[in-house]
């Protein structure tokens, strides 16, 4: 993987910062720019205390080459036309960079946060992803507005309301998956897919790609250029004494997804469903502390990737290199060293296992 090409490997999210803490909103384009004059090639939002497309459009005024991309943005909550009208306006301004990652959520969140309805996920971001691609293809080549599916009914589309065309309308779409399902579907209508953070390596081979194979046969598609986007759990530090607060950090993150029924199958496949219920039911008694001495050495090595700035470029090489098209990751920058540090994961991850790993998506 090259860092110079398009979408490789050695992506940062725009957080530089820990999960806890909020964006600095004021500096989000200066953090931008500092990335794509050390080298890297892409920046990612994800979706949790900022609205990611505000995120991406401050970025975009910085920059000239970056890509840019949400990891994800939360599909159901917003209409299609929502967010195709968002995505739209991004690939505008930042002239081609942008690529849209959506993500379904779980139950409870649709319910219990965002106040909806709950539907099957599979064939409603189905139907989601038809009816963006839709809107854009009325807004760039004049096609009457006609999209009727089991979700979806949409042929409403005044001239006032017409986004019209823009001089880069090919936007890919990236999909957020864990199981067979979600997969299938990448495969059947996405650009990409956006593995969460506790697939491993074997679960997302055994499991999630031959699915993303079932569903590209089932419609027809290429796999060719199809994109595997990984955003692995990472703890990495200037040293060994601050890696290890990070290492008790990912510890506490691993032991929360074990607790998460929606993963149960990630940690079923090596064989820790057990870990699992065990998770669950301390998640349900509020047992927040009893989570992370869940998790072992071993089981850390199996879902982290852990090393200082010095060594975790090429861990990651390792470790994803054959397997995914691109890898993101987020190191807080608080002074010249970080930002050498940075510099020095960037060339060591300038090459890799792009063309094998593309091999592997295809099968």
């Amino acid at each position: 993987m090259k860092l110079e090409t398009l979408l490789p490997l050695g992506k940062v999210d725009p957080g530089l910062r820990t999960p806890e803490q909020p964006l600095d909103l004021f500096t989000i384009g200066e953090k931008a720019k500092l990335l794509e004059d050390i080298g890297y090639s892409g920046l990612i939002t994800e979706e949790t205390k900022d609205d990611p497309f505000v995120i991406m459009t401050l970025a975009a005024q910085t920059t000239k080459t970056l890509r840019l991309g949400t990891g994800v943005v939360i599909a159901f909550p917003r209409s299609p036309a929502v967010t195709a009208m968002s995505a739209w306006t991004i690939q505008k301004l930042s002239l081609g960079r942008f690529t849209l990652g959506l993500g379904t959520q779980v139950r409870g969140h649709i319910v219990r946060r965002y106040g909806m309805d709950w539907r099957a996920p599979g064939p409603w971001v189905r139907d989601y992803i038809g009816a963006i691609r839709a809107l854009w293809d009325c807004w760039q080549n004049g096609t009457r507005l006609d999209y009727e599916s089991d979700h979806y009914n949409l042929n409403l589309m005044v001239p006032l309301f017409d986004a019209g065309p823009i001089d880069h309308p090919d936007i890919p779409i990236h999909l957020a998956a864990v199981k067979p399902v979600l997969s299938r579907v990448a495969g059947e209508v996405a650009d990409g897919i956006r593995p969460h953070p506790v697939c491993t390596p074997s679960y997302i081979k055994d499991v999630m790609l031959p699915a993303v194979r079932e569903g590209a046969v089932k419609t027809g598609r290429s796999l060719e250029n199809f994109d595997l986007c990984m955003k692995p759990l990472v703890a990495t530090a200037p040293n060994d004494e601050i890696l290890a607060a990070k290492i008790r950090d990912a510890r506490a993150r691993i032991a929360f997804y074990a607790s998460t029924p929606a993963y149960e199958d990630a940690f079923s496949h090596l064989g820790l469903e057990t870990l699992a219920r065990e998770a669950q039911a301390l998640s349900k008694n509020q047992q927040w502390d009893d989570l992370p001495p869940l998790i072992n050495d071993d089981m850390l090595e199996q879902f982290a990737v852990i090393g200082t700035h010095q060594a975790i470029g090429q861990k990651l090489l390792d470790r994803w290199g054959d397997l995914a098209t691109h890898v993101e990751f987020s190191i807080a920058v608080e002074s010249e060293e970080d930002r050498a540090d940075l510099v020095h994961i960037a060339r060591t991850v300038q090459t890799g296992g792009e063309a094998n790993a593309r091999k592997i998506i295809c099968g």
